[in-house]
């Protein structure tokens, strides 16, 4: 992987393929390999590029204040890219959003899939959730934690583990291990993004959502796509949260048929 150092550590990102820029901003349980199965059709006619976001993949856990929008801003600096088309998965898709809020100059296009909403007044599934990984965290347990986010995430609430395929789980369970690991040191120096209203955002917009995934990102997925002027909803009947692992064929699909309108 290329590296963009910085005093905070540093950046690891790869460019694939040629032609107008798409950026990819992976879920915060992975990293940039969740998108290693849709990349090969977006590269055929577009230049991607996929970055570990600080604390995730090979990047560094930051060593000072940061925050996810300007690290984006850099990225696209330092690649001398002019507006880009703009894809987010589950965290990265609040990142993605933020930084169309802050800085709609460079942003061509946005996707979001499944991406959370600030501020959410959550389920009692995902207190569960959250409760377990922070009991197994306190008590040492990491892989359990790792085992909570899988059941969570990939798995998802409606469906048993026969049902995933093949090798998604062992493919995922180094990424979560490293967020777990580095998630303190990110949450503190992590300055959160930048906040706006959506009705704001002019840029043609996608939002997407797995058919299996937890009630609340569905509902959080219409909102998103009711908030955003003229955005367009895709749901992905065989997907749970992380689409881009469970359909990536038909997610390739849908956001080429949507950069190609």
């Amino acid at each position: 992987m290329l590296t963009l150092a910085d005093d905070l550590g540093h950046l690891a990102y790869t460019v694939t393929g040629e032609g107008s820029p798409v950026v990819l901003v992976h879920a915060g349980v992975a990293d940039h390999h969740m998108w290693d199965a849709v990349v090969p059709a977006l590269a055929e006619l577009h230049t991607v590029i996929r970055y570990d976001l600080r604390g995730f993949g090979v990047s560094a856990p930051p060593t000072g204040a940061f925050t996810e929008t300007e690290d984006l801003r850099r990225l696209l600096g330092h690649l001398g890219l002019g507006p880009v088309d703009l894809i987010g998965a589950s965290w990265g898709g609040r990142v993605a959003a933020d930084f169309a809020l802050a800085h709609p100059e460079h942003v061509r296009s946005l996707t979001l899939l499944a991406p959370p909403w600030p501020g959410y007044d959550w389920s009692a599934e995902m207190i569960a959730y959250d409760e377990a990984e922070t009991a197994a965290l306190a008590a040492g347990d990491l892989d359990t934690a790792v085992d909570v986010n899988l059941d969570m995430w990939l798995r998802g609430p409606d469906r048993d583990w026969a049902d995933v395929a093949p090798g998604l789980a062992d493919g995922l369970r180094a990424p979560i291990r490293t967020s777990l690991v580095n998630q303190g040191v990110v949450d503190e120096h992590s300055q959160g993004g930048a906040r706006g209203d959506l009705a704001t955002l002019a840029v043609p917009t996608l939002v997407g959502i797995g058919r299996l995934d937890v009630a609340d990102f569905q509902e959080i997925a219409r909102r998103y796509a009711a908030g955003i002027p003229g955005a367009a909803l895709v749901e992905f009947p065989t997907a749970a949260h992380l689409i881009a692992l469970d359909a990536p064929a038909e997610l390739a699909a849908a956001i080429l048929g949507f950069l190609a309108r």
